[in-house]
């Protein structure tokens, strides 16, 4: 699971207080006495699966709280009016935290959410869902880590662990061929996107071990699957969504993709409720 201590990750916590609390929370400063302390719960209002809650000591902690109990870790599949976790401090400081902690929650446990229903969906074929880059601007590492809770596979990180040319990178370097040759010497497996049978034979040819076919209908998917016959891993993508995401799973392919794992998820209901000791 992912290091919640990574510096990325303290960076946008700590981001997203100072863009939330700025100078101060005027509203509890003038409205709670500054003595008064409090407990809060984390509840869940549907059912859904929770993505991070390990985020919740490090945020807290930020602003000097430090009693905290996390009650369901990412990945937990809860029910409506579970508690997620626990948290005491200074009334102020909970209030002040309100917002932030549960933007965090209710975004990444949305995609968690999401991503466990691609992710039963292709349950009982050979294909894994992939999750894709299209995140949030900052959020990646977040974001990625939300999906992997809830059981789909992580592709690449960023443009720096992966070798992945697309269809610009080919044009840029003159066609299938030259694109594969440049990156061979990099060590890495080359992933190749591919747009017409001609381009899968010249990537074949080539020596790519794993090609991406896109925007192809199940049928028309299923077909290239039978003609490349193992001689490379097989990605799918291109508009997949939960409706269709079985049927391009059952054609044979290795993987689907699909970036609405991280850019379309919905948000969960959580709320937070607050109570003085």
């Amino acid at each position: 699971m992912i290091d919640f201590s990574h510096p990325d990750i303290l960076d946008c916590i700590e981001r997203a207080l100072e863009e939330d609390i700025g100078p101060g929370d005027v509203t509890s400063q003038v409205c709670v006495p500054e003595d008064r302390a409090a407990h809060g719960s984390f509840v869940a209002r549907e059912r859904q699966i929770v993505a991070g809650t390990e985020l919740l000591p490090v945020l807290y902690q930020m602003r000097g709280v430090k009693d905290l109990q996390i009650r369901k870790h990412s990945g937990a599949c809860v029910d409506d009016r579970e508690i997620i976790a626990t948290v005491r401090g200074p009334a102020r400081t909970l209030l002040e935290c309100e917002r932030v902690a549960l933007n965090f929650l209710q975004r990444l446990s949305g995609i968690a959410t999401l991503a466990r229903q691609f992710a039963d969906r292709v349950a009982g074929t050979n294909c894994r869902v992939l999750d894709t880059r299209k995140t949030t601007p900052g959020l990646r590492r977040l974001e990625k880590m939300a999906a992997a809770a809830g059981g789909i596979t992580n592709h690449r990180m960023g443009l720096y662990d992966a070798v992945l040319i697309k269809n610009n990178h080919i044009a840029a370097a003159g066609g299938v061929r030259n694109a594969i040759e440049r990156v061979r010497a990099s060590g890495l497996e080359i992933e190749v996107e591919v747009r017409t049978r001609a381009e899968l034979e010249e990537a074949l040819a080539a020596g790519a071990t794993h090609v991406l076919l896109d925007n192809l209908t199940p049928g028309e998917a299923a077909q290239e699957v039978r003609w490349i016959a193992g001689r490379a891993k097989v990605e799918l993508s291109g508009g997949i969504d939960l409706e269709s995401v079985r049927a391009y799973a059952e054609t044979g392919a290795d993987f689907v993709s699909s970036g609405a794992i991280t850019h379309s998820a919905r948000a969960t209901d959580i709320s937070f409720r607050l109570e003085l000791e």
